[in-house]
């Protein structure tokens, strides 16, 4: 070995360093940490959750619990919205990457597709919510009949001379009548208000009675968890539809949250498909 040249047997160091780092990080490291994630039971596979042999889905990964339609099925806890995919789709997890700032739909002109703004999600989702459960689904910067209650107000520098409700489609009529004495008129698709300065208008709303989770999705679109908060409000319709005492719905969704990790990180949570679980399995 000594006689070969210097470049050869550096190379053959190379070669034997990458065959023994492979074997390390590629084989046996794999192995041992499956290995050991075996050893706590289903989170090697999952954390798949059973139920009468056959699985239900994920404690990590939500779902949706709706009908053929995509209707909210009745009977069960709602989960948060999810912007991975069609819904919590593994594959394409992530954000829907819409800021605060994204308050004005694109309308959709005849042949063309349009698109809406974080800003109407919210309201829409919220207004949805509201009417499922049975509470005003009302709430800031949002219009009665859910979209974004923004303005354009033309020109954008100086006085007043026109102002569109631009999230509203005509004949829709506008959630405000006039703005600093100017009729407010309704939306025309294709029509383009990129000139107008935009002005969200906050409405009388103070305090929402549906919680934010309700209407936004996670970081990652594959929260199986809710807050507190949201599941309480659920609790009256779960209970009246299966017939339940609201107190024992109550005692079920504090059965099933957890805590903030480590006792001082993050909210109190509930996860969705244990707590529809349990609501199915039988009072012994």
């Amino acid at each position: 070995m000594n006689r070969l040249p210097g470049p050869l047997r550096r190379l053959l160091a190379a070669l034997r360093a990458l065959l023994v780092l492979t074997l390390v990080t590629g084989v046996v490291y794999p192995l041992a940490v499956t290995g050991l994630a075996r050893l706590l039971p289903g989170r090697a596979d999952g954390s798949l959750v059973q139920r009468d042999g056959r699985t239900v889905g994920s404690a990590l990964v939500g779902q949706s619990f709706t009908d053929a339609a995509g209707h909210p099925v009745r009977t069960y806890f709602q989960s948060r919205p999810s912007a991975a995919g069609d819904g919590y789709d593994p594959l394409a997890t992530g954000a829907s990457n819409l800021g605060p700032e994204d308050v004005v739909d694109v309308l959709p002109a005849p042949g063309e597709k349009g698109r809406t703004s974080l800003l109407t999600q919210v309201c829409a989702r919220s207004r949805a919510a509201g009417e499922l459960e049975g509470v005003s689904g009302a709430r800031p910067y949002c219009t009665p009949d859910g979209v974004g209650a923004v303005l354009k107000v033309f020109p954008a520098v100086g006085v007043p001379v026109r102002a569109v409700s631009v999230n509203q489609v005509c004949p829709a009529t506008p959630f405000l009548a006039a703005y600093r004495g100017v009729k407010v008129e309704c939306a025309r698709p294709g029509e383009d208000y990129a000139a107008g300065r935009t002005v969200p208008v906050r409405g009388s709303v103070t305090r929402a009675e549906v919680p934010a989770d309700a209407v936004t999705a996670s970081g990652s679109g594959l929260d199986p968890h809710i807050s507190v908060a949201y599941a309480e409000v659920q609790a009256p319709r779960v209970a009246k539809e299966r017939g339940l005492p609201l107190r024992r719905v109550e005692e079920l969704i504090r059965r099933h949250t957890t805590g903030r990790s480590l006792g001082f990180m993050g909210e109190p949570v509930v996860n969705v498909l244990e707590l529809n679980l349990a609501l199915d399995r039988p009072r012994g």
